[in-house]
């Protein structure tokens, strides 16, 4: 007992040791990288993702599964209460049958129909067989082959537009959460510059240099800039919370994420995303094009159904008849005769061949199916045009809207050094005593804006080239083959 205590207490330990080496591992920092990662095996949608290529795959199996031997077995032990009647006609001229001589039942005529006891039948019987039956030639079979192959590749295709997506979403929220870093650390400096300036100016109001508005002045906006930022580490933590949804992480775990702003580059080579791009560079055409191969295969798999099935088949098997039902269930024979049915046993029984069948006539029942199944593929064409043409869109508007974002973000940011100069020859004319302290307020709000507006660019400049990528299928690399 001792011992079974001891090895409790070792597994509970081993336990505690491995739940404390997963927080531990889950607390780690992450990369962009590392969260698409995490993202792409955690997050709900990739791991069904995965779940639906595993069903395709087990779909290929069960198709091909229809092509080998189909083996089946069965025993069957029937009592007859009450033995069904044999049916005959009665006859003179033939004389005495196996059912005697009927001329003595009273009223009996020729033609009359005999109802009597089955003389062929025991009331228990008993059969134990098994069958074996393989397909030879099946056209359905074979276009089904290929069918489920197409199947499995569409769920491939179908996982890239999902991973597509996770990567989107998570780049947009890891970024997100990059840009509010810099503009936490833009708060606290001006904060700092704003109570440096409030200390300053409270030294000169007690020494008579300056007036009491001077120092409610710069107050003012000290306790404004204070409360901002408060609310600002509110939307911090809203936006990591986004990215732990978007990776399906805890979230009750710490999240750090490695890396800074200066590591995201923006700049673009216009002729690798326009020289020999192609619509296939797109997960959901390569999607499409896997729908188009299985509405043929579909088409294909109507006209099949005109081709002969053959099989071969084969039962083996025992039966036996049995007065009683205990009979059933003994070996013992009475008549070992060459030809002879001996009571209370079981005899053997084989057959084998080939079967071959071919539809002739089924009321045009197919041809009225190739019709639609045709009309449908015409749809799947009109598809491919469509997106086609919301592709074009698509990419057009990303690289509007990538160029727009590059321009406004150069004008932010030669904006911002202007208003962080303007705000630095301020506070040297005020502290100087050749300028005014609301000066260095408007100075400290512009340069703040300047800063705001900088970073609100190039968060859009980000967000844009992400969507850019997105648009001519270079997010990520496709995983599934033409």
């Amino acid at each position: 007992m001792n011992q079974f205590y001891k090895l409790a207490l070792v597994v509970i330990a081993l336990i505690a040791s491995t739940r404390a080496q997963a927080q531990q591992q889950i607390g780690t920092s992450f990369t962009l990288e590392q969260c698409i990662e995490y993202a792409l095996t955690n997050s709900v949608n990739a791991q069904n993702a995965i779940i639906d290529q595993e069903i395709a795959s087990a779909k290929v199996k069960e198709t091909t599964g229809l092509g080998l031997p189909q083996i089946d077995a069965g025993v069957s032990l029937v009592h007859n209460a009450k033995l069904q009647r044999f049916f005959t006609t009665y006859n003179p001229s033939s004389g005495a049958n196996f059912l005697g001589d009927l001329s003595t039942v009273p009223g009996i005529q020729a033609g009359d129909v005999v109802a009597a006891q089955n003389f062929f039948q025991l009331k228990n019987s008993g059969s134990a067989s098994i069958s074996i039956n393989q397909l030879l030639f099946s056209g359905s079979y074979l276009v089904g082959l290929k069918a489920s192959k197409a199947y499995k590749a569409l769920s491939f295709k179908a996982a890239d537009v999902t991973r597509e997506q996770i990567v989107q979403q998570v780049t947009k929220a890891y970024y997100l959460i990059l840009i509010n870093r810099e503009r936490t650390a833009l708060f606290v400096n001006s904060i700092a510059r704003l109570d440096s300036l409030l200390r300053n100016t409270t030294a000169l109001n007690k020494n008579g240099f300056v007036e009491n508005i001077d120092v409610d002045r710069i107050k003012v906006a000290y306790n404004n800039l204070k409360s901002e930022n408060e609310k600002f580490e509110n939307l911090n933590e809203l936006g990591i919370q986004l990215l732990k949804f978007q990776m399906n992480y805890p979230t009750d775990q710490p999240l750090e994420l490695i890396g800074s702003i200066q590591d995201v580059r923006v700049e673009i080579n216009d002729v690798a995303y326009t020289e020999g791009w192609d619509y296939k560079t797109r997960a959901d055409y390569k999607v499409l094009e896997a729908n188009r191969r299985l509405q043929e295969l579909s088409i294909r798999n109507q006209y099949a159904g005109a081709l002969p099935l053959v099989a071969a088949f084969g039962n083996l098997g025992y039966n036996t008849q049995s007065a009683d039902f205990g009979g059933l269930f003994t070996t013992n024979s009475k008549i070992e005769d060459q030809g002879a049915i001996g009571p209370d046993k079981w005899y053997d029984f084989s057959q084998y061949g080939l079967s071959l069948s071919m539809p002739i006539f089924n009321g045009l029942q197919r041809q009225y199916k190739i019709q639609q199944e045709k009309l449908t593929l015409k749809k799947i064409d009109n598809g491919f045009r469509t997106l086609k043409q919301a592709i074009d869109l698509e990419t057009k508007q990303a690289a509007i809207g990538f160029e727009n974002a590059i321009i406004s973000l150069t004008a932010q940011k030669e904006n911002m050094e202007l208003a962080s100069n303007v705000a630095r020859v301020t506070k040297i004319k005020y502290e100087q005593g050749v300028g005014s302290n609301l000066e260095v307020v408007d100075a400290e709000n512009s340069l703040r804006q300047a800063q705001t507006n900088y970073y609100s660019a190039l968060f859009d400049a980000m967000i844009a080239k992400v969507d850019l990528d997105k648009a001519y299928g270079k997010l990520i690399p496709l995983t599934s083959k033409n």
